[in-house]
């Protein structure tokens, strides 16, 4: 896996995202076990619940295409700070593994972080 054509891939992404009230852009780009490619952007809408984040968009993507096994997702905001996923998507994505590994990047610097790094302890359900 290459992190920096990710991180493209995830910016491209970005610019399709749909922020008529916060202007804050964010895209992703979720590469699965088998090496397929699926992107994803923030979609706002004005009833601030029914807003999507580009993390869920890129693995809903995915999972409606029978991919269910993740290796890494970039995340890019348009901040030009590191944008983390929210707790909402944390949470969504642990649901497929805590070794997933996230890619960040600024600008000027890129870090990688598993999942369950920035998700101790997360909720599990039992069967």
């Amino acid at each position: 896996m290459d992190k920096n054509l990710l991180i493209e891939k995830a910016k491209d992404a970005m610019k399709n995202a749909y922020v008529k009230y916060s202007n804050f852009r964010v895209g992703a780009a979720l590469i699965t076990k088998s090496g397929k490619v699926f992107t994803g952007c923030n979609v706002e809408n004005s009833s601030y619940g029914a807003t999507i984040c580009a993390e869920r968009v890129a693995f809903t993507k995915a999972i409606s295409e029978g991919e269910r096994e993740f290796e890494a997702i970039a995340i890019v905001g348009s901040s030009g700070d590191f944008t983390y996923p929210c707790g909402i998507c944390r949470q969504f994505m642990s649901e497929f593994g805590l070794d997933l590994k996230l890619i960040f990047e600024n600008g000027r610097e890129i870090k990688t972080y598993t999942l369950g790094e920035l998700l101790p302890e997360a909720f599990v359900s039992i069967p």
